[in-house]
């Protein structure tokens, strides 16, 4: 009489641990789609929750090394918590030859899966992240001064010479996140000479920037992870065979000419741009129209050099009156010409 209670209560268990094992891979997929946004090449999971340089216990060892090892764990894993980025260094991607060639990738996969539409990346908001960074509201100006001082960095390693990048290819993270190839050559030395400046920059400025996994520069146009629901209905992967088309395509060159200071949580701009702090310009713009941020800080330097022009006119015009002796000089002229005017009469 007392087995079918025990089934029910077996089912139950089984039940209960059905559902943990789901909300497991849930959170674990959810972790993996953050990590995955990150701009950097490897992704391995131990590395990510900081497990990589943390001894493995030793299974023949005493209880004390074992109590260690997991004492760092602790504290890795308590460290990497702590670090939450909130802002990042952008190049921004304005070719339109390279952003018409994403709206049609994106079209494409699109048209295989239509709920993935929402996971696109949005129209003015591409770009490749060369620094990703934590700044509290009052250390915002740190960081302005601290962009500001990486130009100069950033001139000295690109000599005068332009700095263009080549897009071909896609791939993902994981599958979680897809984007374009940036395509090996001769750029790449300087573009992550660069990023380590740009990471040596802000850190001493006492700025928590980067991550010590290596600099994977990629160009993103979509991930699963801005759309939570698509897990539940079973959409888990980028599916290879959505842009297997697209897999050796070339995508167009972009002359880096600006690097911005961009938030990641603060409103976008109406053009669909991240909110940005501040800009350095590298070198000359390569062709096409100036952008909004660029006539902006036109404006301005055409209005101070207006006022300062203006300023600079009236001082001059000011002290040309107040000399002492002009007056008396320019009445002494006019009465020798008045006297030799008379004698010339005579």
């Amino acid at each position: 009489m007392e087995r079918p209670e025990a089934e029910e209560v077996n089912s139950n268990e089984c039940e209960n641990m059905s559902r943990k094992k789901e909300i497991s891979e849930e959170c674990e997929a959810n972790t993996m789609d953050s990590l995955l946004e990150m701009p950097f090449a490897t992704i391995d999971t131990k590395d990510d929750c900081g497990l990589t340089d943390v001894p493995q216990i030793n299974l023949e060892g005493s209880e004390e090394n074992e109590w260690i090892s997991k004492d760092q764990i602790k504290k890795k894993k308590k460290k990497h918590k702590g670090y939450q980025p909130n802002y990042f260094l952008s190049i921004p991607i304005t070719n339109k030859e390279i952003t018409g060639g994403i709206k049609i990738l994106q079209n494409a996969i699109i048209q295989e899966d239509k709920r993935l539409a929402k996971a696109m990346t949005s129209d003015g908001s591409f770009h490749i992240t060369l620094l990703v960074m934590l700044l509290h509201e009052d250390e915002v100006n740190i960081g302005v001064d601290a962009l500001l001082e990486l130009k100069p960095f950033i001139e000295e390693i690109l000599q005068g010479k332009h700095l263009t990048l080549p897009f071909q290819g896609v791939d993902t993270f994981g599958h979680h996140v897809g984007f374009v190839k940036l395509a090996e050559g001769d750029h790449m030395n300087p573009l992550l000479e660069i990023a380590e400046a740009a990471k040596r920059t802000f850190q001493e400025k006492g700025i928590l920037a980067g991550e010590s996994r290596s600099f994977k520069p990629h160009l993103t146009f979509m991930k699963l992870s801005k759309v939570p629901w698509l897990r539940k209905v079973g959409v888990k992967k980028i599916d290879p065979k959505f842009y297997e088309k697209f897999i050796s395509h070339r995508f167009g060159e972009e002359v880096v000419h600006r690097i911005d200071l961009c938030s990641m949580l603060k409103k976008k701009q109406s053009n669909g741009y991240y909110h940005c702090e501040s800009s350095i310009v590298i070198g000359d713009k390569n062709g096409g129209e100036p952008d909004d941020a660029e006539l902006v800080k036109l404006s301005k330097r055409l209005v101070e050099n207006a006022v300062l022009k203006a300023v600079q006119q009236y001082l001059e015009e000011t002290q040309n009156k107040n000399k002492p002796g002009d007056g008396s000089s320019v009445k002494t002229e006019e009465a020798d010409r008045n006297g030799t005017d008379n004698d010339n009469r005579k």
